[in-house]
C-alpha cells in the first residue's frame, strides 16, 4: 500500500465527521499507528456545487449529484484516492472508472423531529410551519397532515438547528444518522416512524468510493458490512426503477432479520394526496437478488404511480 492515501470530502462539519470516521477505520485496517493516521491518510477538503448553492432546492439546480460531482472528478483525475459520501446523495449510476468499493455498517435510518415548542409531529398545531428541502419529507408530512405549511430549509445541520431554536419554523425534519455522527441527538424530540416516514434510499449509510482498479484494496473488506450492503442494494434497486431523484418523492427501506430481507418502497405525489407502496421479502438474499427485488417492486410502484416528477418552475421560493 502506497501512502499517502488521500480521502476526498466535502467541507461541512458532518462530511468531515463521516470522513474522519472512515479515515481512522482505514488507518487501523492497515495497521497505521494512531498518531500517524492523519498524515498517512489525509482528508482533502473539496467544496461542491451543492455546498455553494444554499438558497434553492437541489431539484431546481441539478439534483443530489451536485454533492458528488467535484469529488468524483478529483478521484478520476488522481488528486484523491478515496471518496466518502452519504449514500443517499450518490446517484444510481456510477461514472465510468469509479465504483462503490465498500458500504460500512448503517447508522439509524429514521428521520428526526426537531422543535422548540412541540414534543412530537402529532402535536404540531393546525397550519404549523414545517421546514425541509426534501420533497420526500414534504410529501410524507402532508400525507399525514395536509394542513401543514411546508417551507424550504437548506443549510448545514448547525444552521438548521439554530433556525428551529429561534422559532423560524414550528418544526424541522433531519436525518437521525447525521445528528448521531455529529453528537447532537439531544435536539431530537421524536424519532419518526419508519412506516409513516419511509427513509430515502440509502439513508443512514455511507458510500466508500474508489477508482474501479482499487476495488480489491486491502482495507475494503474490513470496512464493508455485508448485511448493510445487501439492504442498500435492494433500496437502490428500487430507486433506479422509481427514477428516484430530488424531483420525485420516493422512499425505500430494507431490513434483514433471521437471514431474510424485507423491503418496503413507495412513491408519493408531491402534495401527499396519493401514496403508492409495495413490500416484498427474500430469503438468504445476495446483493444481486436484493437489487433485483428492489427493481421489481420499484417498477410496480412506478407503473401504478406514473410520472410524479416535480417541475422546478412550479415551486415557490
Amino acid at each position: 500500500m502506497t501512502f499517502p492515501l488521500r480521502i476526498g470530502t466535502r467541507r461541512s462539519k458532518l462530511a468531515l465527521a463521516q470522513s474522519g470516521m472512515m479515515q481512522r477505520a482505514i488507518g487501523r485496517a492497515l495497521n497505521v499507528p494512531e498518531a500517524e493516521i492523519e498524515t498517512a491518510i489525509p482528508l482533502i477538503e473539496i467544496v461542491t456545487t451543492g455546498d455553494r448553492i444554499q438558497d434553492r432546492r437541489l431539484l431546481e439546480v441539478g439534483g443530489k449529484a451536485l454533492f458528488t460531482k467535484e469529488i468524483e472528478e478529483a478521484l478520476l483525475a488522481g488528486r484523491i484516492d478515496i471518496a466518502i459520501h452519504s449514500m443517499k446523495d450518490v446517484p444510481a449510476e456510477q461514472p465510468q472508472g469509479l465504483c462503490i468499493a465498500a458500504i460500512p455498517e448503517r447508522e439509524d435510518a429514521r428521520d428526526a423531529f426537531i422543535s422548540r415548542d412541540f414534543d412530537s409531529f402529532d402535536a404540531l398545531p393546525f397550519g404549523g410551519r414545517l421546514g425541509t428541502a426534501s420533497l420526500r419529507r414534504q410529501a410524507q408530512a402532508l400525507a399525514l397532515r395536509p394542513d401543514l405549511k411546508v417551507e424550504m430549509l437548506r443549510g448545514n445541520i448547525d444552521t438548521r438547528l439554530r433556525r428551529a431554536a429561534e422559532g423560524d419554523f414550528d418544526a424541522i425534519l433531519l436525518a437521525v444518522s447525521g445528528m448521531a455522527r455529529l453528537g447532537v441527538t439531544e435536539h431530537i424530540r421524536e424519532k419518526l416512524s419508519l412506516d409513516a416516514f419511509l427513509p430515502a434510499p440509502g439513508q443512514g449509510a455511507l458510500a466508500v468510493q474508489t477508482r474501479a482498479a482499487d476495488i480489491d484494496a486491502p482495507w475494503v473488506a474490513v470496512l464493508n458490512h455485508p448485511e448493510t450492503a445487501i439492504a442498500i442494494a435492494a433500496e437502490r434497486g428500487a430507486m433506479t426503477a422509481l427514477e428516484g431523484s430530488c424531483r420525485t418523492a420516493v422512499g425505500a427501506y430494507a431490513l434483514i432479520a433471521n437471514d431474510a430481507l424485507h423491503l418496503t418502497t413507495e412513491m408519493l405525489s408531491p402534495d401527499g394526496s396519493a401514496r403508492w407502496r409495495r413490500v416484498g421479502d427474500l430469503s438468504q438474499p445476495t446483493e444481486a437478488d436484493a437489487r433485483a427485488l428492489g427493481q421489481r417492486l420499484g417498477g410496480e410502484v412506478h407503473a401504478s404511480a406514473g410520472d410524479q416528477e416535480v417541475d422546478p418552475a412550479t415551486l415557490d421560493g
